[in-house]
């Protein structure tokens, strides 16, 4: 049952995010705008500064997703190596190259086939050469143990289907005093599980997003510490509202049983510097 959901997820992440990533390319309009996606103001929009927007190709911004800025909430040191867990359309990533500068690198990984080639467009418009973009699954990174500094993603992990296994591939890639810093949609206490799903619907797009605690444990479950929540945007039911009744839910009926817990998040969490025993624990 395990496997078939998995497979059921990823089907349906790389098909919305397959057609995201054409809408960008054959339109030039921001994917979100696409109905089907389901992802939509205020989630996707205001993440990045005007600064920050103007050295990237203007694709790379209409693809973004994500639901925060993880890139501006982490300290990245010049020869750096990053890794951005379903990097999109590349606006991370190559944000992270720049802040890594030529001696340090910065990967992005994906599954789907045309939003890697919208990224790796975007690379080359915007001449960044340390910059790699990778074919694969967040739940099987194709790096080697203890290889990146900084492991980084956008919305992305609550979008697949087995997050322990995520933040344990996260662990083994990340060499000893690695960070962890991505920005995720996460549940703040208990929600009625139809209300969850409604709103799942439109906050996580296709997927689900863990409760605060729950993410909390699961981290410290793969060896990290110094672990930390923050939440960076709470949405509104009136956020959803359009496309709740859309949906045909009720909104004034669960209004009072969402407020305030459902929200963006930026979590933080360090691979132990120390010595241990543990699989993907230590470099050769």
């Amino acid at each position: 049952m395990e496997s078939v959901q998995l497979t059921d997820t990823k089907t349906a992440v790389r098909e919305k995010y397959g057609a995201a990533a054409r809408q960008v390319r054959e339109s030039g309009s921001a994917a979100c705008c696409d109905k089907g996606l389901s992802c939509c103001d205020p989630i996707t929009t205001n993440l990045y500064d005007e600064a920050e927007k103007s050295g990237l190709p203007a694709s790379a911004v209409l693809a973004s997703l994500g639901c925060g800025n993880p890139t501006a909430l982490i300290e990245l040191k010049p020869g750096e190596t990053v890794l951005d867990l379903g990097s999109g359309g590349g606006i991370d990533v190559l944000l992270s190259a720049k802040r890594v500068g030529p001696t340090g690198k910065a990967y992005g990984l994906d599954m789907t086939d045309d939003m890697l080639a919208l990224a790796r467009e975007n690379q080359r418009q915007a001449g960044v050469e340390n910059v790699e973009f990778l074919k694969g699954e967040i739940e099987n990174i194709p790096l080697p143990d203890a290889s990146v500094d900084v492991v980084i993603s956008n919305c992305v992990i609550n979008l697949s289907a087995d997050k322990g296994r995520v933040l344990r591939e996260a662990f083994r890639v990340l060499k000893p005093g690695g960070r962890f810093a991505v920005s995720d949609v996460v549940v703040r206490g208990e929600v009625d599980d139809q209300v969850r799903r409604s709103m799942l619907l439109w906050v996580g797009c296709i997927a689900g997003a863990m409760e605060e605690g729950e993410y909390g444990a699961k981290l410290a479950e793969a060896g990290f510490s110094k672990i930390s929540i923050e939440p960076t945007r709470v949405y509104s039911i009136e956020d959803a509202r359009h496309f709740l009744v859309a949906a045909g839910i009720d909104v004034d009926r669960i209004a009072p049983l969402v407020e305030g817990k459902f929200m963006s998040a930026f979590i933080r969490a360090t691979k132990p510097a120390g010595e241990c025993c543990a699989p993907g624990c230590c470099g050769n």
